[in-house]
């Protein structure tokens, strides 16, 4: 009787644990934008029997690599309540600099790559300072070293590309395991990201700093350290995308990415990021960067101008901020 018992409170117990679940699962904000792309991806399928082949899905994910490892490093900044507006020029100024020393100086593709990619982080690590150090607003702070490195990488090129050799091309054009490079780097930051957030204490730190940086700094976590941090790990994932653009374009190119910032803003703000910080999930920021890039494959399939697909994407940005704001008034 008492196991018959028992075995009825089990029985009654399992929906309502399936159904907390399912609660959960539905009141994550990314949820949302994983539904939207789903039904994205179903409804484009619908219009173009092309859509759902390896080829255009494979084609989808290395045109989104870049963005999607470039809103990595934002995912950090938002998550402070932060901005980085610097990320564009950064990938500028790595590709350029990465190319330079490969068709000028004679380095190795690696060497050149470690290089530029240092030199992103420490960029990004510059900006940190001053936004750190003296409380400056790091949309002002992001702002000017979006003039800096870009001009940088103008004085160093003349302005002009810098071609380098096809054999360097490898990185940016080829498949390994029957995945495209590209695609492949951005999965392992994704996962290096997701590790470090959900894994360390610093993760932990970082949420602490945009969810209240008061209440962070009474429990003795060093905030200016954090704010440094993430701004060199913003540069450091831009310098990355940087190296990709070098290699796919086979050039240095000093007036690339112009605008990509937005791109990652966006990528990192439907996947369900709080803009205000404090709040989110880098699962969600690559929810979000698959969406923008299923979005403009799709369009392109319909035959969109690119002017028209500008107001769209800007449309589902509006509506993405919006949702997030009704979410964090009905959380209250």
């Amino acid at each position: 009787m008492g196991e018959a018992a028992a075995t009825g409170a089990k029985t009654r117990e399992e929906p309502a644990g399936l159904a907390g679940l399912a609660k959960t699962i539905i009141a994550r904000p990314e949820f949302v934008s994983f539904v939207a792309l789903i039904v994205l991806m179903v409804l484009t399928a619908m219009m173009n029997e092309n859509f759902f082949t390896v080829d255009n899905l494979m084609n989808i994910t290395r045109q989104v690599s870049t963005t999607g490892i470039i809103a990595v490093g934002m995912t950090f900044v938002i998550l402070t309540g932060g901005i980085d507006l610097s990320v564009g020029a950064i990938v500028a100024l790595a590709s350029t600099l990465m190319a330079g020393m490969i068709a000028n100086m004679g380095f190795p593709f690696w060497a050149a790559a470690l290089v530029a990619i240092f030199g992103g982080a420490l960029t990004g690590a510059v900006s940190g300072f001053f936004i750190a150090r003296f409380a400056l607003p790091p949309i002002i702070v992001t702002l000017a070293m979006m003039e800096i490195p870009r001009g940088l990488g103008l004085i160093y090129t003349n302005g002009y590309p810098l071609p380098i050799d096809r054999e360097f091309g490898f990185l940016g054009r080829e498949y390994v395991l029957g995945m495209p490079i590209p695609t492949l780097i951005m999965l392992i930051v994704f996962a290096a990201a997701y590790f470090v957030l959900n894994r360390l204490p610093i993760g932990r730190y970082v949420y602490a700093v945009g969810g209240n940086e008061d209440a962070a700094i009474l429990s003795g976590i060093r905030t200016a350290r954090i704010k440094l941090m993430v701004y060199a790990v913003s540069g450091f994932t831009a310098a990355i995308a940087g190296m990709i653009q070098t290699s796919r374009l086979l050039s240095g190119q000093p007036n690339s990415a112009i605008g990509v910032e937005l791109d990652a803003i966006a990528a990192v703000v439907l996947g369900g990021t709080a803009i205000t910080g404090g709040r989110g999930h880098i699962v969600g920021t690559l929810i979000g960067a698959l969406l923008l890039g299923v979005l403009n494959n799709s369009l392109n399939m319909i035959g969109l101008s690119p002017y028209s697909q500008r107001v769209v994407k800007g449309v589902i940005l509006l509506v993405a901020v919006l949702i997030g704001y009704l979410r964090k008034q009905n959380s209250r």
